[in-house]
């Protein structure tokens, strides 16, 4: 989120409620919805940490504060617009689960695969939903159908899976 509150106040000064409402204009509802503590959080580390700098709105009597990036949080900023994010996947919560309850046999692989299957296609369907509701701008349309094509890739990683535990069976 720091780096998204950065980019967001590189255009403007803004106080959180106006960062909030920028995020939910571009995204809708997709992400997890946002709570005011968490960005004054994020934005008070920024400000410890130099890369913002905050101003009293005058005239308002609820100390109201405008956040503004400092050339500290340009540096930075520039360093993120900068890098490429990692396309490695190799921390999947549910492969490390299926290895490691499969080798200590707690669990039959198989209804494991069946499991997150079904999972995988639920999610699918909801997403689809999602999409045919129409209402989404274009950055959570492509959101949506990003999620899409992942889960379709995660699909055909399942039955890979299951392709190779029913060699080793055979081999045996």
């Amino acid at each position: 989120m720091r780096e998204l509150f950065l980019a967001l106040l590189s255009r403007e000064r803004a106080h959180g409620y106006e960062l909030k409402q920028s995020l939910e204009q571009e995204f809708g509802d997709l992400p997890p919805a946002l709570n005011a503590g968490h960005i004054y959080v994020t934005l008070g580390r920024l400000e410890r940490d130099g890369l913002v700098v905050s101003h009293a709105v005058p005239g308002d009597s609820r100390g109201k504060r405008e956040y503004e990036l400092t050339d500290a949080g340009r540096e930075v900023l520039a360093t993120w617009i900068d890098a490429p994010v990692s396309g490695t996947r190799l921390k999947d919560e549910f492969f490390m689960k299926f290895v490691v309850l499969a080798s200590a046999r707690l669990a039959e692989p198989r209804h494991l695969l069946d499991g997150q299957r079904r999972e995988y296609l639920q999610s699918l369907r909801d997403l689809n939903a999602l999409l045919d509701a129409n209402g989404k701008g274009p950055a959570a349309e492509l959101l949506v159908e990003g999620a899409i094509l992942h889960l379709k890739a995660d699909l055909e990683w399942l039955d890979l899976i299951e392709g190779r535990l029913a060699a080793m069976e055979a081999a045996r």
